[in-house]
């Protein structure tokens, strides 16, 4: 993202010399024309220099075939982004003609792990779950990415962010607000009520009928009351083939077969107790833990990627959960996978997020807030952490 921002900023000194940057677009378009990348442990400037050589090489091509256009940089980046995205619209053909505007998506399963820093067989495995009951849940303690991998994974399976509902829960929730019920209207400018489908009905419905599938993703499913927001919908979710008549309405109705539903639980929160067994049983549970792939050493590969010289931050965080010995109220890599990292920041983070969520786990055991000063994690690593695999983290390129 940062080498992107430059490109874009480069622009103002000659736009038709400094074009646009995205890492994975010109990966891709390396390799349909056998293109060499950069070097493994090329840096960003590095990177970008390759890719404006690229540019060039193709200029080149063009001018030895005779054509006078494209004349300059700029001109030719646009025509490889055009044809890049000509050869991803037919490879997606079969997906329906609504789907023009949506954005660049991972090509496979292997994209979308790079992009997430996971296995990819954990990817399938979470595909293979889906599979078969059609609904998951991601739990583990706040800031371990749960929501942002449901997003990411939803959106990639779909094809298309049209077909991906998110909502989220909270206690004052209710079957109405998710399924269907009566809400106010004005009706010929008198006060009434009209009947309105709630987000799990309308996505039920733009599903049916359809090949592809859809998601619904329910963001902190554990802190609504399941019991009264799903009502009926239990029956629905270990019965796709059958139907039952919903509260509001005298037609019967079913899940259909094309809608999945990922669910993000925080198991940090006392409100997990809601969570009863009828549920746990129409869902998967995955774990989101940081002890546990594909969390375990989440933060060590993100920072070698984009922040080789702030690694020894993953081996701070990973004392201070040593020293909570709580896994599920762990300190998540979240926290810290953010652009522009730097020592100042850490500090910040520290001070004002991750010491207060400790305070509150340490309630009534305020003599050991000690254990997680900064200065006193970072210095039990050895060198006070600095330089740690730095030299490794500057050699992870960014398909690595």
């Amino acid at each position: 993202m940062r080498l992107t921002t430059m490109s874009v900023l480069l622009m103002g000194i000659d736009p038709e010399e400094y074009v646009p940057f995205k890492p994975r677009l010109f990966r891709t378009a390396y390799e349909s024309v056998a293109y060499q990348g950069p070097r493994a442990d090329a840096d960003e400037a590095a990177m970008y220099e390759h890719a404006l050589g690229f540019v060039d090489s193709f200029m080149h091509e063009v001018r030895a075939a005779g054509l006078d256009r494209p004349s300059n940089r700029l001109e030719a980046q646009s025509v490889i982004w055009a044809i890049r995205s000509l050869e991803k619209g037919s490879r997606r053909s079969s997906l329906a003609a609504d789907d023009d505007a949506r954005q660049e998506l991972p090509a496979g399963l292997d994209d979308l792990a790079n992009d997430l820093l996971f296995d990819a067989n954990q990817l399938r495995e979470i595909e293979e779950l889906l599979a078969d009951k059609r609904q998951v849940i991601f739990q583990g303690p706040p800031g371990t990415g749960k929501t942002y991998v449901a997003q990411a994974f939803a959106r990639y399976a779909a094809g298309n962010d049209q077909r991906v509902t998110l909502v989220q829960f909270h206690p004052s929730y209710s079957y109405e607000d998710f399924v269907q019920g009566f809400r106010p209207k004005l009706i010929d400018s008198q006060p009434g009520f009209e009947l309105r489908d709630g987000p799990l009905l309308s996505a039920a419905r733009t599903a049916l009928g359809r090949s592809e599938k859809h998601f619904l993703i329910i963001d902190e499913i554990n802190r609504g009351n399941l019991a009264k927001v799903f009502g009926e919908l239990y029956f629905l979710l270990e019965y796709r083939d059958k139907e039952i008549r919903l509260q509001y309405s005298d037609k019967s109705f079913s899940l259909p077969d094309n809608l999945y539903i990922i669910g993000t639980m925080n198991t940090a929160d006392r409100s997990i107790a809601l969570v009863d067994l009828a549920l746990r049983r129409r869902f998967h549970f995955v774990e989101f833990h940081p002890d546990r792939p594909p969390i375990h050493g989440l933060l060590e590969r993100w920072l070698k990627r984009n922040a080789p010289e702030m690694v020894w931050v993953a081996d701070v965080v990973d004392r201070a959960n040593e020293t909570l010995d709580d896994r599920h109220a762990a300190i998540g890599p979240s926290y810290f996978m953010r652009e522009g990292l730097d020592d100042r920041t850490v500090e910040l983070i520290w001070e004002h997020n991750v010491l207060p969520y400790i305070e509150e786990r340490l309630f009534g055991e305020s003599e050991r807030l000690a254990d997680f000063d900064l200065s006193k994690l970072r210095s039990e690593g050895g060198n006070g952490g600095i330089g740690d695999d730095v030299d490794a983290g500057g050699a992870d390129d960014e398909g690595a």
